[in-house]
């Protein structure tokens, strides 16, 4: 079984799901960009305080703050048996992480791209949604939040459609070349994420057994 994975894919495509899966199943860390982010804004570091200014004031992370966040996220494991979720984003960023992975002779083993049409991506993303506290995330239909108070779930603001449109477009001007990227270094492996969040999973096992 490849033990560096990275999981790439449209927002909605279900990245999460499928790390905390992999995570979960195999015995993987679970390197969330989302959870690296809202770990670091609580942090009473420059590091933290300059994440938490990015966040309240709703753009981006630069890459110098991410880069050193996503070190020090590979360096807790050791270096190995990890699946990325949420990053790379960038031709730019992918460039970084096969540097600096090649560094410590860790190079990716499998990129799993997770490819969905931008019409289920909407048609999913408006029965999304998520608890406030934890940033876990349910589904009204595949995965409802069962026993948990309806005060603490949520949707977020950017699933409502235009948001989501909004995504879309950014997704496909600036992190779909990244999918090329890994392609150029035959490391990417294509899923069809509609589905079940289960037969997507199984799919995605029987494609690394037999990469």
């Amino acid at each position: 079984m490849k033990t560096r994975l990275a999981l790439f894919g449209p927002p909605g495509a279900g990245k999460g799901t499928q790390a905390r899966f992999l995570a979960d199943r195999l015995r993987f860390t679970h390197i969330s960009t989302g959870r690296i982010l809202r770990a670091a804004r609580h942090e009473d570091t420059p590091v933290g305080r300059s994440v938490k200014s990015c966040v309240d004031a709703g753009i981006l992370v630069p890459d110098s703050l991410m880069y050193g966040l996503v070190e020090r996220a590979l360096e807790a494991t050791g270096w190995d048996n990890f699946v990325l979720d949420g990053f790379p984003r960038t031709p730019l960023q992918a460039r970084w992480l096969t540097r600096q992975l090649k560094a410590f002779h860790a190079p990716l083993d499998i990129v799993v791209f997770l490819d969905l049409d931008d019409e289920r991506i909407l048609a999913r993303l408006s029965r999304r949604r998520i608890h406030r506290v934890t940033g876990e995330n349910f589904h009204l239909d595949t995965k409802p939040p069962h026993g948990i108070d309806p005060a603490l779930i949520i949707r977020r603001k950017d699933d409502a459609p235009a948001s989501v449109r909004q995504r879309l477009r950014v997704y496909h001007q600036t992190t779909a070349p990244v999918a090329e990227f890994f392609r150029e270094q035959g490391i990417i492996i294509r899923v069809d994420a509609h589905g079940t969040f289960e037969a997507v999973h199984t799919h995605i096992r029987r494609l690394l057994n037999a990469a």
